[in-house]
């Protein structure tokens, strides 16, 4: 069985014992959470309002930053260049099951 959940406005696709990293959530390492499904597969194909019976427990794993992301900006014929970074924090949650 699966599921489709969503965080940070993206979505994942889950099955139980998957880690996952989403974008930055409150929360300390061994907190539990729950999760809605968007969508949920197994015997059958659920979705919509019938998905939303379902829960899909979570429990933080960490948190951290993903590697750094170069931004490079440059304009020909005026000497203008421009070099920046970023590095986006994440948490990794470990999807502990799917019940409904």
């Amino acid at each position: 069985m699966f599921a489709v959940i969503q965080s940070g406005g993206k979505q994942y696709r889950v099955e139980e014992g998957d880690v996952i990293r989403v974008e930055k959530l409150k929360g300390e390492a061994g907190d539990k959470l729950d999760l809605t499904p968007i969508f949920v597969a197994g015997d059958s194909v659920l979705s919509g309002t019938e998905a939303a019976k379902f829960v899909v427990s979570a429990e933080v794993v960490d948190h951290g930053k993903h590697p750094k992301i170069y931004i490079r900006k440059y304009k020909s014929g005026i000497q203008y260049r421009k070099r920046t970074g970023h590095r986006q924090q994440f948490t990794a949650i470990k999807i502990v099951g799917i019940k409904g």
